[in-house]
């Protein structure tokens, strides 16, 4: 295809934090594809860019994609932008990116700022290992174990939680990991009331039962130290489901959790082979 679609991050709440080359994208285009045309239109407004847009959030995603495949064709250029932030990511985006990489079209990513990088930066919490898990499934059994998987989880775990919900949120990782498990929750990134509060599980439970949670939160969770995890078989099963799941091998992922619990590989991949991946 000789079109381009653009993937171009937008401020998480500060307009200042667009960079000039996402300026210069927007106004060259052909046209924006916009997850709320509202919104992009603000944006649009404060930099005097009057590029054409059309609508293409979650909803109707799956619906855009032939027409935009065909403009692409054409060889029109289109920019994809989210409400905040880089498309994609905890946003729509995935569907349509997928869509183009596989009709051969070009897809050129234009950097931005995200919430979870912003977040873990200055989180004062190890850097150097981290997961992203978007949202937390808000009910039922998926919720209860991915919050279950946290309690061995070594490495820093970023999220996003919403206000009305974030009081069941810390009371579900005080059950799974412990009250002492430290934790930061970053409020309303790069705007006016921007705040990073940093404690224990425990201490941030004491603090909303006396405040109102207010404005979107980026949860970042320091990992378990390797030396307090009590490996169970169990336990183990529990990680390499996770693991193979995401399409790790039976033998790397035996190899990979012998190394970390210092368990013998043998024993560890027996127990995989009671996985059943059907």
């Amino acid at each position: 295809m000789s079109g381009t679609l653009y993937l171009v991050g937008t401020p998480i709440g500060n307009l200042e934090d667009i960079t000039m080359r996402a300026l210069r994208i927007l106004k060259e285009v052909d046209l924006i594809a916009a997850e709320d045309t509202r919104h992009t239109g603000k944006l649009l407004h404060y930099f005097q860019i009057k590029t054409p847009q059309i609508s293409c959030h979650e909803h109707n995603e799956q619906q855009k994609i032939p027409e935009i495949l065909e403009k692409l064709q054409s060889g029109k250029s289109i920019a994809l932008v989210t409400d905040a932030g880089m498309p994609g990511i905890s946003d729509p985006g995935y569907v349509l990116v997928a869509a183009c990489v596989a009709a051969g079209a070009a897809v050129v990513p234009i950097p931005g700022v995200t919430a979870l990088v912003t977040g873990l930066s200055a989180s004062g919490l190890d850097t150097s290992r981290f997961v992203f898990e978007g949202f937390l499934p808000v009910k039922g059994e998926v919720r209860q174990a991915q919050l279950q998987a946290l309690k061995s989880e070594v490495r820093t775990t970023i999220f996003y939680e919403s206000p009305h919900r974030i009081a069941k949120t810390l009371a579900d990782l005080e059950e799974a990991c412990g009250a002492d498990r430290q934790i930061v929750l970053a409020r309303e990134l790069t705007k006016m009331h921007e705040e990073f509060w940093r404690g224990s599980i425990g201490e941030a439970i004491e603090l909303y039962n006396h405040r109102e949670p207010k404005g979107e939160y980026t949860v970042i969770l320091a990992g378990v130290v390797i030396s307090e995890i009590i490996w169970t078989d169990e336990s183990i099963i529990a990680e390499l489901s996770q693991l193979l799941k995401n399409g790790v091998s039976r033998s790397t992922a035996s190899k990979q959790l012998a190394e970390l619990t210092g368990i013998n590989k043998r024993h560890v991949y027996q127990l995989s082979l009671s996985i059943n991946l059907a």
